[in-house]
């Protein structure tokens, strides 16, 4: 049973750092300039809502449960999204502030991530299969068992990735990224 079940509202600019909103239903909700760093959303669910703007940083997502939801302009360091509830789980992220977060073994097939900065993420053992990694900083991002066949990483840039230790069939890669997936032979690549 849901603490609070809220439906086609808009938070602007509220400061959710001092509310126990834990185990609260958001259905086609937006949430505009929010700061919800360091806030408690364990068990809360997110269903068909909007985070713009907002900074989300160090949240902790135990048993959260994010349905259709797109990120946009969001700062979200530090946040382990791989506690999440799978149940349904389907975001995206547009010019997102991802540093030092987790997706470790979560199944994302198809997610997309837009002009974001993904550094220092750890997608050790995801599905990141037809993702999609539209101009987006990889550096120091850690793919280990990592699945990316299909996925589309032609624009991004920074990553390093051992084709022997992920999967690739079929990813797409454009030919300056070619270093990205060398870099472990030690070897120079001329431009």
């Amino acid at each position: 049973m849901p603490q609070e079940y809220m439906q086609d509202q808009t938070f602007s600019k509220v400061s959710f750092q001092q509310h126990d909103i834990r185990g609260n239903e958001y259905d086609n909700c937006i949430f505009d300039n929010c700061i919800l760093n360091q806030a408690n959303l364990s068990d809360c669910k997110f269903m068909d809502c909007t985070f713009r703007n907002c900074d989300l940083s160090l949240a902790v997502l135990a048993r959260t449960s994010f349905q259709e939801v797109h990120f946009s302009h969001c700062k979200m360091m530090g946040m382990a999204f791989s506690a999440c509830s799978s149940f349904a789980l389907n975001f995206s992220f547009d010019n997102c502030y991802l540093q030092h977060s987790s997706f470790s073994k979560m199944k994302l097939k198809g997610m997309s991530f837009k002009h974001c900065q993904l550094q220092e993420v750890d997608f050790s053992a995801a599905d990141l299969s037809a993702g999609l990694f539209e101009q987006c900083n990889m550096e120091r991002t850690v793919f280990q068992q990592t699945n990316l066949e299909k996925a589309d990483l032609q624009t991004s840039f920074n990553y390093h990735i051992d084709p022997e230790n992920n999967r690739l069939k079929k990813a797409k890669f454009s030919i300056w990224g070619l270093e990205g997936l060398l870099v472990k032979y030690d070897i120079t690549i001329s431009k």
